[in-house]
């Protein structure tokens, strides 16, 4: 099960390179510019006077990803490859997504250009690709490997702890970057470190596929049905399809926060970028510390309830960002506050959500006697990945409110009303997945599984 995990490390440390970099990146604070920061593409609300350039690329690589998540997910369902249905696919896609990865933040011309826009677009679209020919099969094995409950809650407990920790490695860069700009550019000295990451990345990628014969721990026979009979069957399930929209609220409000810690730190709170990763590696220390005890809770209160439980306790953590420069505290003082308040809903989100997908799952393969695990876990990859492209559209325009430049202007920057303005957004999507998971009939789910298992 560890050995799995490591997939998961892999893939988040990818995943967290574009969800904090890609923004921060091209779309710089004046602290950044002033360090030696260049504008690659126009950072203004240029697109309808309401969106930006950066923002409509995520948009563009989300429809693309409408087609290829299904798409992967019923390759990989109804596979006969004889090394299994989903480890074949991982192996094809871990070396162009860890190259990719670093491919989006080398524009070729060194200012602003449409060159460099169709760049971004390009390189962004294929690593939503391969990050689908990856993640899609890899999260499908979750409920292949987890054989009982005990089993697929030890799983999301381990791939949770791999995902954070991935996230938070992601964020090195912040501390480490300083030291190489008295030797390269400061674009470099991100760039070198977006390498080396990638290489750590492409490492563990490849753990899972190496070390792990799909064979030998499942028997499953392919899926008959076509992609497009598998998604109606999917997006028909009503628990499955409750569960998913509260999981697109989950993935906008935790990117909103995981893309704006970085300017929430350096703008808002007014601390050197260096205490992002100290933040982040706070939050996830000490969400880690929760973990052995998620488990306990499920048993005794149900997935449900817990998970409604993180998104309101999440919620207030982005009320407290959303409060910075309002109350008259440091803002190191509002760091520790987010920090603290935010770990036990992390730790609930991350562990207990891919557990309900597993159960769903299986609850829908004892009622129509076909297992497309793939197809389930692809809609929730792309739940997350549409959640972050909203989230992605929604910073981007956002976060420039309020400034005091022209709002098309090629340089703009985030300001703090605009981050504020994130922040509560962020709030309301937490508080709206609460509401829609509300309506998932856990108790259905579980019942028909127990039943099964009986017979």
């Amino acid at each position: 099960m560890w050995i799995f995990a490591v997939g998961q490390l892999g893939w988040s440390i990818l995943g967290g390179i574009i969800n904090t970099w890609l923004v921060t990146f091209y779309l710089p604070t004046s602290g950044s510019v002033e360090a030696g920061a260049k504008f690659y593409i126009p950072t203004g609300l240029v697109v309808f006077g309401v969106l930006t350039v950066l923002g409509l690329i995520t948009f563009v690589c989300r429809i693309f990803d409408a087609v290829t998540d299904p798409l992967i997910a019923s390759l990989s369902d109804r596979s006969t490859n004889p090394k299994g249905r989903r480890i074949p696919f991982m192996a094809k896609a871990s070396v162009p997504f860890a190259v990719i990865t670093v491919l989006v933040f080398c524009a070729p011309v060194d200012h602003i250009s449409g060159i460099n826009i169709a760049w971004i677009l390009f390189f962004l679209i294929l690593f939503y690709l391969f990050m689908t020919m990856y993640c899609t099969p890899y999260n499908a094995l979750i409920s292949e490997f987890g054989k009982t409950q005990d089993d697929r809650m030890y799983i999301s407990t381990a791939i949770s702890l791999t995902f954070f920790f991935g996230t938070l490695i992601a964020y090195l860069p912040f501390m480490l970057a300083g030291p190489l700009q008295s030797m390269v550019s400061y674009s470099w000295s991100y760039r070198i470190w977006f390498i080396v990451l990638a290489v750590v990345a492409l490492i563990c990628l490849l753990v899972p596929v190496l070390r792990l014969n799909e064979k030998d721990f499942i028997d499953a026979r392919p899926s008959d049905s076509d992609m497009f009979r598998s998604l109606s069957s999917t997006f028909k399930n009503r628990d499955f399809l409750k569960f998913a929209s509260s999981d697109i609220a989950y993935w906008v409000g935790l990117t909103l926060f995981q893309t704006g810690l970085p300017f929430f730190v350096k703008v808002s709170m007014q601390l050197d970028e260096f205490y992002t990763t100290v933040f982040l590696g706070g939050m996830t220390v000490l969400s880690a510390c929760f973990y052995p005890i998620v488990s306990k809770l499920v048993s005794r209160f149900g997935k449900k309830k817990l998970v409604i439980t993180g998104f309101l306790g999440l919620a207030l953590a982005y009320v407290i960002t959303a409060l910075i420069g309002i109350l008259p505290l440091p803002g190191m003082v509002f760091g520790i506050l987010i920090v603290v308040i935010a770990a036990f809903p992390m730790a609930l989100l991350g562990i207990i959500p891919q557990s309900i997908v597993a159960d769903v799952a299986e609850e829908d393969a004892i009622v129509t006697g076909e297992k497309r695990e793939g197809m389930f876990f692809a809609a929730r990859t792309f739940a997350m990945k549409f959640g972050q492209s909203v989230a992605m559209l929604a910073f981007t325009s956002l976060a420039v409110l309020g400034t005091v430049q022209d709002i098309t202007s090629n340089d703009l920057t985030a300001s703090e009303t605009g981050l504020r303005i994130v922040a509560i957004v962020a709030v309301l999507f937490c508080v709206l997945g609460a509401v829609i998971l509300s309506f998932y009939n856990e108790k259905k789910v579980m019942d028909t599984i127990g039943s099964a298992k009986k017979e």
